[in-house]
């Protein structure tokens, strides 16, 4: 039986030299019916050129230019963007039965797509999402070995299952971030540190990676997409939290999202996930 085809959607901006790395951990990876999509939002340097010729060599990979590309900073300098549009713009052209992401700036293990489609077929999920790990040149075209760990740290420790996760969505939620009343509030109400609680009860994470969810595409048909800041009823103060609003958005709209404590995606950070210090051991 063929294994149904996985769109993987690459937004990328101004990343001429981490993206031929981001590119090439997905190409790679053992999950091999895959359609990599490259949304370039608007980058300024040879990022388009350089993904260019990455898709003339490899037929899964496509390269196109967000036609909708928003203002990427708020009047207080932040990066409210961070590539929400591009992920749009990638999730309505895509053809997978299943659609995932990966950022231009960080890697995966080889095996996370497969692990994340095999989680989601055994527990009948809509929504996926996994761990991060910090990403190190020697983490580069390895793989996690995901039984080992189930079977040393037992599955019931690593998952987290949909009422966990939905009871956390409304437990962060603020008791005036109410749909649709909060989209007519300005977000600098939203934003003022008097206010805020009312809308921002807690910044208590999702229990997973929200950059790289793994999720099929009836949520997409549904109309579930990231969101501008004033329409995230689980944003961030700062004006971000674009994938923390999509991911608990589904959560609690399907009721069907599940998370693994499974550090299979890579996170260009100079500091190693606390919850998981001890797991090169698990690196294959």
């Amino acid at each position: 039986m063929s294994l149904p085809l996985i769109s993987v959607v690459i937004p990328v901006w101004n990343e001429e030299k981490r993206v031929v790395r981001a590119i090439n951990c997905i190409s790679n990876q053992t999950y091999k019916n895959l359609e990599i999509i490259v949304v370039d939002d608007g980058s300024t340097d040879n990022t388009y050129s350089v993904v260019e010729a990455i898709a003339k060599d490899d037929p899964r990979v496509s390269l196109h230019k967000n036609p909708k590309i928003p203002a990427r900073k708020n009047w207080r300098g932040y990066d409210i963007n961070a590539g929400y549009s591009a992920r749009n713009y990638g999730y309505k052209i895509a053809k997978g039965e299943w659609i995932t992401s990966q950022d231009a700036d960080d890697a995966s293990f080889l095996n996370r797509i497969e692990t994340q489609h095999r989680m989601a077929e055994k527990y009948k999920a809509t929504l996926v999402t996994i761990q991060w790990y910090e990403l190190r040149k020697g983490n580069i075209n390895k793989k996690l070995d995901v039984d080992r760990i189930i079977q040393e740290k037992g599955e019931g420790s690593v998952v987290i299952g949909p009422e966990e996760i939905v009871s956390l969505a409304h437990s962060v939620r603020g008791i005036l971030m109410i749909e649709p009343f909060h989209r007519f509030i300005p977000f600098p109400i939203k934003w003022f540190p008097y206010t805020r609680k009312l809308f921002y009860r807690s910044m208590e994470s999702y229990p997973g990676a929200d950059n790289s969810m793994f999720f099929h595409k009836n949520v997409r048909d549904e109309g579930i997409y990231f969101r501008h800041r004033n329409e995230r009823t689980w944003g961030v103060p700062s004006g971000r939290g674009s994938g923390r609003d999509f991911v608990f958005h589904v959560a609690n709209h399907f009721k069907n999202s599940w998370s693994f404590r499974l550090p299979l995606y890579l996170w260009d950070v100079k500091t190693q996930n606390p919850d998981y210090v001890d797991y090169d051991k698990y690196i294959i």
